[in-house]
């Protein structure tokens, strides 16, 4: 591409001669022959620095906001190169977002991922082909490729945007998380619709928010960007989220005043089968059953729902996609021959682990057990606490491996044991996590419900550098098949 048309977005008319760009980089180990490299400033480098090695490996073009070496290269300076990226690469893939595509963007401290493939699973059963952009990674098609965070860098945020375009994506809903809204990563971004699910404390401290004030500002980035903004009444901090919306907002709760309302929630079970209904009522009236357990569940359908009724989608569809809505790795149930209920989750903390274990509680299984581990090179506080919350609320915890990374499992184990030692919560211990699997598959009964924590839609365990193959429906799959249960 020409790179007047990449720099036209920037207002940068001229000062540069014309010349094709081959690619946008902001790496500068990925630099090729007739790139443009963009010098970005993060925690822990910047990327001046790199930019001599960039041109060195073909860059031809720099984009930074100080001078740097450029030897071979023009140089175009700009004052913010975040902002810069972003327009550059919009441009570079031809402007997806609202063209070719429509997105909608979900941001809030939880709920954001459930919230999302809620979403999707409405949009497609309105017969709308629909992409995410988000924690488990980036989803097109069945395609999911996996991604380090949960909203990426603008350019790959362009660039999966096309790939959705491309591959006949009428949608997208992406999770717009505070760091990707702090750093730019959605700047200009067209959405047709933003929501807002809740906040609480979280990520706050180190690389990511300095306090509680830079973290719900984070957050109504969002919305000067958005056509349409729907958000959660019941929230406290509703207000100052949507402070700055210039848009039109539609309001959902279960308390109070909103323009959607929810009430009379209650729990759906059978083996196999965890989920809430609610009836929903003002804007819009029908009964709605989802496909995940929880109470907070229902306030991300009923976000679900108000998005969904901004885009004149079917209650029909609506209710079709939240009865089959499954999430890869969020309490994900796996077909098991027996009377029991088996699920996936990612919880790998104790917070996540208290939430998981206190939710399955409501639904009075006959008993609860938690298989979990604990990730090798992290905090021990971690494994403590985790052990103390599945001794606490599970009947019975089977501890084995997880990522050990450089740390022999035992040790983790004896870690996670401290916790336990706290509570009257029994054990067993099984190293291997395969086995440990298996062991739960012989020995859960008729109205269990067996959950395997922490790995959720990973599918890998890393062990002393190296990350093996272990995706757990594989696993389940291989040993019912052992066991001698046909599929």
């Amino acid at each position: 591409m020409e790179l007047s048309r990449l720099l036209a977005p920037l207002g940068v008319q001229g000062g540069f001669e014309e010349q094709e760009v081959t690619d946008i980089v902001y790496d500068s180990r990925k630099a090729r022959p007739g790139c443009a490299f963009v010098c970005m400033r993060g925690a822990s480098s910047d990327g001046h620095r790199f930019a001599q090695a960039a041109c060195q490996a073909g860059a031809r073009v720099v984009v930074a906001e100080e001078p740097v070496e450029h030897p071979g290269a023009q140089l175009v300076l700009l004052p913010d190169t975040r902002k810069a990226l972003a327009q550059m690469s919009a441009a570079f893939f031809g402007h997806p977002a609202g063209k070719d595509i429509q997105v909608i963007g979900i941001t809030g401290t939880k709920g954001k991922t459930s919230t999302a493939y809620m979403l999707r699973a409405i949009l497609e059963a309105a017969g709308h082909k629909t992409g995410v952009i988000g924690t488990v990674g980036v989803l097109i098609g069945g395609r999911l490729v996996q991604t380090d965070n949960t909203t990426p860098a603008s350019y790959e945020v362009h660039k999966y945007l096309r790939q959705m375009a491309d591959a006949g994506c009428e949608y997208c809903v992406m999770e717009a998380s505070s760091i990707g809204l702090r750093d730019l990563r959605v700047y200009g971004l067209p959405f047709r619709v933003g929501m807002f699910t809740n906040f609480s404390e979280d990520h706050i401290g180190g690389a990511e928010h300095k306090d509680m004030e830079e973290y719900l500002e984070s957050k109504a980035m969002l919305f000067p960007m958005c056509q349409a903004a729907v958000a959660n009444a019941d929230d406290k901090a509703v207000m100052g989220v949507m402070a700055k919306a210039p848009c039109p907002v539609r309001t959902f709760g279960f308390t109070g005043q909103a323009d959607l309302r929810g009430e009379g929630c209650s729990h759906l079970a059978r083996p196999g089968f965890l989920g809430i209904s609610f009836q929903v009522s003002g804007a819009l009236g029908f009964t709605a059953e989802v496909g995940l357990p929880g109470q907070f569940n229902a306030y991300n359908a009923l976000g679900a729902i108000a998005c969904c009724q901004e885009l004149s989608v079917p209650v029909r569809a609506m209710q079709e996609g939240l009865r089959g809505v499954r999430v890869k790795g969020r309490v994900e149930p796996v077909p098991v021959p027996g009377p029991y209920t088996l699920l996936l989750d990612y919880a790998h903390n104790a917070v996540a682990m208290e939430n998981l274990l206190s939710t399955l509680r409501e639904y009075s299984p006959r008993r609860l057990i938690c298989l979990f581990g604990a990730g090798g090179n992290r905090s021990k506080v971690r494994r403590y606490e985790m052990g103390e919350a599945s001794g606490r609320l599970a009947d019975l915890s089977v501890l084995t491996a997880d990522n050990s990374r450089d740390e022999d499992v035992l040790d983790i184990i004896a870690d996670i044991k401290i916790g336990i030692a706290k509570t009257s919560g029994a054990y067993i211990e099984i190293p291997d996590r395969r086995q440990a699997i298996r062991w739960c598959l012989e020995n859960a009964q008729e109205g269990d419900i067996v959950v395997l924590a922490g790995k959720g839609h990973e599918d890998y365990q890393e062990i002393k550098g190296k990350k093996y193959p272990f995706d757990e429906r594989a696993i389940v799959a291989q040993l019912l098949e052992e066991m001698g249960h046909k599929p």
